[in-house]
């Protein structure tokens, strides 16, 4: 994993964080209150702000944030929090306007996704300027955040720079960990088996780290349509790929996989649904899957063990 030291990422330019007005805004003795929208990026900027800052995802598990809308409760919370962390890329398609919104009246955004490089994003075909917004789906990739959100937390309250420097440095030996783990598991399967056929177009950025060939039913938002002819095109792929398992994702309804596979059985070939992937969010709070590390953990564990244990069955 190459170095993302916080030397380099603190001497980041600061409109290469979307952000707003910038000055300290804490009182003393009291924590910042943080909202994010993810929880995915909640996770990270908890992880990196520990006890000095009090954080509100307002997505929950399993939710999609492509079609997320903003409540009334939600917009009154942004507007009263010190900063607004979200993921950015479009990946909180309904939320945009509302999130320029925030930074208009004077309430910190930081974009994290933004903070990574440009030519380290897919861009997204048919569309001009716009890229792939999964970038944690690449370990090393979404350890480019880490120095951004310290970065950020510093600027909004300088007397906690030391202890978001010390944990950001710590997540950064984690996630350095966690990428190799991730190759070692993948390398668990022959290259010609390693085709990744999920509800929607989230793993991108997966398959290009870590050597995947990957389908998605759906577009790279789950607001895009599925018809008929991408379902049968992709079934013809599986039939003759022989593909055992295909996946469903926890904020895409199973129909969409259940009327593949089925696509798939008219076809004489028997495709199982290898297990659920975490994509849009993390798990539940108390299960393996509630922080990124063990989201990564748990999604790669199935789908390595549902095309390896399909492989030795065979």
């Amino acid at each position: 994993m190459k170095s993302t030291g916080l030397g380099v990422v603190f001497l980041m330019t600061a409109a290469v964080v979307a952000c707003g007005p910038g000055e300290n805004v804490t009182t003393e003795g009291q924590p910042l209150k943080v909202v994010a929208t993810t929880t995915i990026v909640g996770d990270l900027v908890r992880t990196i702000g520990g006890e000095d800052i009090q954080v509100e995802a307002l997505m929950g598990p399993g939710v999609d944030p492509h079609l997320y809308k903003a409540s009334a409760g939600d917009v009154r919370r942004m507007s009263s929090a010190d900063a607004i962390f979200y993921s950015g890329l479009h990946l909180e398609g309904k939320m945009t306007d509302v999130l320029e919104g925030m930074n208009e009246r004077g309430v910190r955004t930081v974009a994290v996704a933004e903070c990574i490089p440009e030519d380290r994003l897919i861009p997204l075909r048919g569309y001009d300027n716009l890229h792939d917004p999964h970038v944690w789906f690449d370990v090393e990739l979404w350890s480019e955040t880490v120095g951004c959100v310290s970065r950020a937390l510093t600027e909004l309250n300088p007397a906690g720079a030391e202890a978001y420097a010390a944990k950001a440095n710590a997540y950064l030996d984690e996630l350095g960990a966690l990428d190799l783990w991730v190759r070692q598991r993948a390398a668990e399967l022959p290259s010609d088996g390693r085709v990744l056929v999920t509800a929607h177009d989230a793993f991108a950025y997966f398959g290009r780290a870590y050597g995947f060939e990957v389908r998605g039913l759906l577009g790279v938002s789950t607001a895009s349509e599925t018809g008929t002819a991408d379902v049968q095109q992709l079934a013809e792929f599986i039939v003759e790929r022989r593909i055992p398992a295909v996946f469903v994702e926890t904020s895409v309804p199973p129909r969409y996989v259940e009327a593949l596979q089925e696509a798939v059985g008219a076809r004489g070939f028997a495709v199982e649904i290898g297990g659920s992937l975490y994509s849009d969010s993390l798990g539940n709070p108390e299960t393996q899957a509630g922080n990124y590390v063990g989201t990564v953990r748990a999604n790669v564990d199935t789908i390595v063990g549902a095309l390896r244990g399909a492989e030795v069955s065979e």
